[in-house]
């Protein structure tokens, strides 16, 4: 029978899901912190970078209007922030203000109040030298009625965060214009920027890690525990030579060494078993066919105290002679049926399989007991036969079952009882009945009345050999066939044997 189990019990695939939700929420936090560490520490970059691309800007710019100086200022501006690969502002000193799409140039924004003239030859002038010192320049809106400047503020890995970037554009000496660059701090620009690729790449990384999982970890370990559980299932159908592969030295292997160590000890306390149960049914057997013998001799000698010239002269001696020759021969019915089991439970006895006509069984069996049904005012009843009804079996064995069962009914059913006769036909099997309305079985009883020596009615010890039963039931099963019993307390009691129906 294949292993099938629902989705959400399975080992296998719970293990594999928490993996990969373990996996994912890894995979995505490892994406938020990066893009958090990323907007607050301006990518990592240094802060000059801002600084250098504010100044190179504005020499762009400075460059243009000296080549041209009627150059409109602010249409070039729009082109150039275009072209620019990170976010710059162009504050003109009419107040215009050049941004590119998606920045948020602060309400009130404008020119900053005015930078400190450099006569031509200072450092500064087309850029030439060091940088102007921004720390006099104002931020932007300052005095001119801008925002007023916030306070400086500490990120959170110690340093200031950074603020604006700011450089002038200068022509003949006259500051014409400020650009100024945004930080690029912020996470919600990180994530504009960066976070597509990165979750992109964390998906491509979460399935590259969950196939790489499940072929690595997961597959070979359900491989390996579906090998031990078909090991476990053929063992238990009576495969005494199942073993789960050991390999891998973990926890899987150490279960299936455990379980091969088991089976092997079961094994072998099985083959002590079956050797044990052989040797029993073998020292039966000889024991009952020894006993034949002088069992034998013994009927022979009773038989002759029995007769006229040998029969003691006293009544009390005629007694004991007719004792023994009763236990003798209850003895010797007793070792016959102990022989009978021996053989059949062994399979020493070979059966015929020839095709049984159910009726001329019936009519044998009333026969035979027909006498003993007289005597105690008991009613043998074959109920309305059906012709042509036929099986496969032995036909001397099936006899001596169904003997054995009426046998059994007619010793528990008072005078004025019926014993029945009767079968009925299945599709592929024909069941054979014989009941009775005598004292029944008590139901703590029922599951024990096929064991050998077992009697019910501990008051009739001294009657049968207590074998009888487990003879029809070695017999019937020998016939690949079953055999039951039900019980109403002086009711009714039925037992049924099912056997294949003839194919003739």
């Amino acid at each position: 029978m294949s292993s099938s189990r629902s989705f959400g019990r399975s080992l296998y695939w719970r293990i594999g899901l928490g993996f990969i939700l373990f996996l994912g929420i890894t995979l995505g936090l490892q994406v938020g912190l990066f893009i958090w560490v990323a907007g607050e520490t301006e990518g990592g970059m240094p802060e000059r970078m801002g600084r250098d691309f504010a100044d190179l800007v504005a020499s762009d710019l400075e460059s243009a209007l000296t080549q041209d100086p009627a150059l409109d200022l602010e249409a070039y501006a729009k082109q150039r922030i275009s072209e620019l690969h990170r976010p710059a502002v162009i504050i003109l000193a009419d107040g215009r203000v050049v941004a590119p799409p998606g920045i948020d140039v602060p309400q009130g924004m404008r020119m900053p109040g005015p930078f400190k003239r450099r006569a031509p030859g200072q450092p500064g002038e087309g850029r030439r030298g060091p940088p102007p010192d921004r720390d006099r320049m104002p931020p932007p809106g300052m005095g001119n009625g801008g925002p007023p400047p916030g306070p400086m503020t500490r990120g959170p890995f110690g340093g200031p965060r950074r603020g604006p970037e700011m450089a002038p554009i200068e022509h003949h000496g006259e500051v014409v214009g400020v650009v100024w660059v945004p930080p690029l701090t912020g996470v919600r620009r990180v994530a504009d920027q960066i976070g597509t690729p990165l979750a992109i790449g964390a998906f491509l990384l979460l399935l590259a890690g969950t196939a790489l999982a499940a072929l690595v970890i997961f597959r070979p370990a359900q491989a390996r525990l579906r090998a031990l559980e078909d090991a476990a299932r053929r063992f238990g159908e009576g495969d005494l030579t199942a073993r789960a592969p050991a390999i891998g030295g973990d926890e899987v292997s150490a279960v299936a060494d455990a379980f091969n160590r088991m089976a092997a000890d079961l094994a072998a306390r099985q083959a002590q078993l079956v050797e044990a149960d052989r040797a029993r049914r073998q020292l039966l057997a000889d024991v009952s066919h020894e006993l034949m013998t002088p069992l034998t001799a013994i009927r022979g000698y009773a038989e002759t105290l029995g007769l006229t010239q040998f029969a003691p002269e006293s009544k009390e001696g005629v007694r004991a002679v007719e004792v023994i020759q009763e236990e003798g021969e209850r003895i010797e019915r007793l070792v016959g049926d102990l022989l009978d089991l021996a053989r059949f439970e062994a399979g020493g006895i070979s059966l015929a399989q020839e095709s049984v006509d159910v009726d001329e069984v019936f009519e044998r069996v009333a026969e035979r007991h027909a006498k003993t049904a007289a005597d105690k005012q008991v009613m043998i009843v074959v109920e309305p036969r059906d012709e042509g009804l036929r099986l496969v079996g032995d036909p001397m064995r099936i006899e001596q079952a169904v003997q054995n069962l009426a046998a059994n009914a007619l010793k528990h059913t008072p005078p004025g009882g019926v014993v029945r006769l009767s079968a009925r036909r299945d599709p592929a099997r024909v069941t054979l009945l014989v009941s009775d309305n005598g004292i029944g079985i008590p139901a703590e009883h029922l599951p024990h009345v096929f064991d050998r020596f077992y009697k019910a009615d501990r008051s009739r010890s001294q009657s049968g050999s207590g074998l009888g039963l487990s003879i029809v039931k070695a017999i019937i099963e020998r016939h690949s066939g079953t055999v039951s019993v039900r019980s109403t307390p002086h009711v009714e009691t039925v037992f049924e044997v099912s056997l294949p129906i003839s194919r003739a």
